[in-house]
């Protein structure tokens, strides 16, 4: 028998889209495979007992060459009926079998439509706990998957994962207890040492030099590491999401004002401007002490790391319309970095180059900040080093409204079975 509906199955397969790799698609054909073997061990038992029951012995009992002529004749006769009566079993049996085979085949093609319908049900428990499992962020870590159903392994498995979740939620309410606290204790001290540095110089008479030497230069440490200390909490408290202040902004506006707040800085360093163009039209959805924040840090960079004469470009564009996004691209120039190790600097204290490897320009930091801010708002960063030397940063912020979406609640976490 020719298995041509099993050999059609594949094309039958693409044809209904189903996509190789996935649970689905595999539980399908075994559904298909498993109906196929079924169906042929029923035909093969079946052809097995029709070639049996077709074998009549053809042997009369008492026939001899002594019979009677009228009694051979009729033995004859009966011969000749039962070997009609077995062609037309035989012929019966045939058509059955071929009408079995006719019907094995389009059942064929009609259980794997079943099987993919079947194996979509079996599925569909794990689909709802994958897509709510996805929409569940650091800031709805209270929210729970909540199967209903009979305590099988899927059950135990969305069990699990919900347990999981509540580990996430208590870890994650400590570390943000921890920075709370670690910025009220951490800030308490320095003020004080503040306070008796200010108390030290204040006494009436005169201050020895080295006195007020080393007031200032602690002084400057300690306004170091208050820096330090705001940009730790900004991290953290960008990495949670906490933004109170969301609006549309100017981006463009915000570039501005950080270039013109450093005009002594650039002039310090003798640094040029050499290209400032910004977009009026170049507006986002954020938080504006966050991304004032973004562009001070990109504009203290491009200052802070580059060479004495150097310049620096800050440019602002919207790209399409009001769907598409806005883009801030701060150039300078500087020492040759390796490309290959450029996107490190968005990294935590990570430093590249002859001038970024002392503990005098910055805490390493800034682009760190950037860079979660950035993810924040959904957007991108990028950073190119220049061939000649410098870097680009480039920072793309989506125009639409994100917060709704990253935020929304999770209103049907509960599936039933």
């Amino acid at each position: 028998m020719k298995w041509g509906p099993a050999r059609r199955l594949a094309g039958l397969t693409a044809r209904l889209g189903l996509r190789r790799g996935t649970a689905r698609t595999r539980f399908t054909a075994l559904y298909v495979t498993l109906f196929l073997l079924s169906g042929t061990a029923l035909l093969a038992i079946a052809a097995l007992v029709a070639s049996g029951g077709s074998r009549v012995s053809q042997t009369a009992p008492g026939s001899g060459t002594d019979q009677p002529a009228a009694a051979a004749q009729a033995q004859g006769r009966i011969d000749e009926l039962e070997q009609q009566l077995a062609q037309a079993h035989d012929t019966q049996s045939r058509q059955i079998l071929i009408g079995s085979a006719i019907a094995l085949g389009v059942m064929a093609v009609l259980s794997v439509g079943l099987g993919w319908f079947v194996a979509g049900r079996v599925l569909r428990p794990l689909r709802v706990m994958t897509a709510a499992t996805r929409r569940i962020t650091a800031d709805s870590l209270h929210e729970r998957l909540a199967i209903r159903g009979p305590g099988d392994e899927v059950k135990d498995l969305a069990d699990t994962i919900d347990d999981l979740l509540g580990r996430l939620e208590g870890s994650f309410d400590a570390q943000r207890l921890f920075v709370a606290n670690a910025s009220h204790e951490l800030r308490t001290p320095l003020t004080t040492m503040r306070a008796s540095l200010d108390v030290a110089l204040a006494k009436p008479g005169p201050v020895p030099e080295t006195t007020a030497t080393l007031a200032a230069r602690m002084r400057a440490e300690l306004d170091r590491v208050d820096r330090l200390l705001e940009s730790f909490l900004v991290l953290a408290r960008t990495q949670h999401g906490e933004f109170t202040d969301w609006a549309r902004l100017a981006l463009g506006q915000l570039a501005l004002t950080a270039l013109s707040g450093r005009a002594k800085d650039l002039a310090a360093k003798g640094l040029t401007v050499r290209e400032n163009r910004i977009d009026d039209s170049a507006w986002v959805w954020g938080s504006e002490t966050l991304l004032r924040r973004v562009a001070d840090n990109v504009v203290d960079n491009a200052i802070a790391h580059n060479d004495p004469g150097g310049w620096i470009s800050v440019v602002v564009r919207a790209e399409g319309d009001d769907a598409g996004a806005v883009s801030l691209v701060v150039e300078s120039s500087g020492p040759v970095l390796d490309q290959r190790r450029v996107a490190d600097l968005a990294q935590p204290f990570r430093r590249l180059g002859a001038d970024r490897t002392g503990t005098g320009q910055g805490s390493g930091l800034g682009l760190s900040i950037v860079a979660a801010i950035t993810q924040a708002h959904h957007g991108t960063l990028d950073l190119r080093a220049h061939p000649d030397g410098g870097l680009r940063v480039t920072i793309t912020l989506p125009r639409k409204d994100g917060r709704a979406t990253a935020k929304a609640p999770n209103t049907e976490t509960g599936v039933a079975r």
